[in-house]
């Protein structure tokens, strides 16, 4: 059986540590990783965004995530990495745990927020918490 890695990736500097580690440890990676990149249409409940909008709104986050993952794609393979990008919209989280168990991927590689700590984690929870106890595969923390 093949490995498979899935990178979850978001704009921000934790998942930038995450690829310049993944870059600096090319040699570790040469299976195919999947960049996934998550749009949160959670965070669009949140907003009081008037339902004629919504929709607009929508696909700006989607046009915006799929410049983001283009670019990040890009950087990983001028470094030599090969890359599967894939974008989703959902709940960061749940869509990471489902597709990694699902899809039952080898490993998963994220980025962790330094700014959190442990109990800003353990009482609000956060995407790489969640990913650790929630997906089947091995999680490697950066």
């Amino acid at each position: 059986m093949a490995v498979t890695v899935l990178v979850p990736i978001c704009d921000g500097v934790t998942s930038t540590a995450t690829l310049d580690a993944i870059i600096e440890h090319k040699d570790q990676f040469q299976m195919p990783l999947t960049l996934l990149h998550v749009v949160n249409i959670k965070k669009m409940d949140y907003r009081m965004i008037p339902d004629f909008q919504i929709d607009m709104v929508r696909d700006y986050a989607t046009r915006t995530g799929e410049k983001f993952l283009t670019a990040q794609t890009q950087r990983l393979q001028k470094n030599g990495l090969t890359v599967i990008p894939r974008l989703e919209l959902g709940f960061p989280r749940e869509v990471i745990c489902s597709i990694a168990n699902d899809e039952q991927f080898s490993l998963v590689v994220i980025g962790r927020h330094g700014n959190g700590g442990e109990i800003r984690d353990v009482l609000f929870g956060s995407v790489s918490n969640y990913v650790l106890h929630g997906a089947k595969c091995p999680v490697l923390l950066f």
